[in-house]
């Protein structure tokens, strides 16, 4: 394997060490303890081929084990974040709740939690801003207006 192949599984090993510490100290809580440990195996399997360079195609294998952390939202996101830009690694989360203020719409339910969970924070640690916040106080109250009318 080359150089650059063995830095970039090296890498996706350390994430992997810090997402499996993640599941373990911030389990979700919307998962049972069995869909917890699941996933904690799921990502165990892929450090192990990171490690051995057992992995086809690396990013795809990194997009794959670290999608939940670019779409999920809570503690354990939080937390897992917190440590890949605290160990330096070269991975970065995507900022999707800018593509909902660009959009100017929530789609679904699942935005729709997620703009519920990061709003507050990100408004916070000042990674959105006043008019920002309140565009997405405006996209919630249509997304609920739209969602009650479905009803």
């Amino acid at each position: 394997m080359s150089k650059k192949y063995d830095i970039e599984a090296k890498n996706l090993a350390k994430a992997l060490d810090i997402a499996i510490d993640a599941f373990t100290k911030y389990p979700p809580k919307y998962f049972d303890e069995y869909h917890t440990h699941q996933i904690i195996n799921i990502l165990s399997e892929y450090k192990d081929k990171a490690k051995n360079n057992h992995l086809k195609n690396l990013k795809r294998s990194i997009e794959e084990a670290l999608s939940f952390f670019q779409e999920g939202s809570g503690d354990f996101v939080d937390y897992f974040w917190g440590k890949i830009y605290e160990n330096n690694l070269p991975y970065l989360r995507e900022n999707k709740l800018l593509k909902i203020l660009k959009r100017k719409k929530i789609r679904d339910d699942m935005e729709y939690d997620f703009v519920i969970d990061t709003m507050v924070p990100y408004y916070q640690n000042k990674t959105i801003n006043d008019e920002e916040f309140s565009l997405l106080n405006t996209l919630i109250n249509k997304f609920q207006k739209k969602r009650s009318e479905n009803f």
